[in-house]
């Protein structure tokens, strides 16, 4: 590890893992841990699922699921304004013409 790494904890369901992060992504890694130890909670919360391992798979499971939810939504919306973006052109174009023929 470089000079500036270090090893910092984090804590998912109540058990404190040890985890090697460069300083500048220190508060990246606690948001995420958060984000995760909240997701592990609630999957515990319901009682269907026993053992940390298990409840660890279905919640990075369930967050994956929604990071590529939000990432098909994301090309949808960049595909839509490239669509948009064209038509627009072709419109001033078009209009750019008529004045050039007038």
């Amino acid at each position: 590890m470089d000079n500036n790494g270090q090893t910092v904890g984090v804590e998912l369901l109540g058990k404190e893992y040890r985890i090697a992060c460069p300083k500048e992504s220190r508060q990246d890694l606690d948001r995420a841990a958060k984000l995760l130890d909240g997701r592990m909670q609630e999957i515990k919360s319901q009682g269907k699922l026993y053992g940390t391992e298990r409840v660890a798979i279905m919640a990075a499971l369930n967050l994956a699921h929604e990071l590529l939810a939000a990432t098909g939504s994301t090309q949808s919306l960049q595909t839509q304004m490239a669509q948009l973006n064209t038509k627009i052109e072709n419109a001033l174009a078009e209009d750019q013409q008529l004045d050039l023929d007038s």
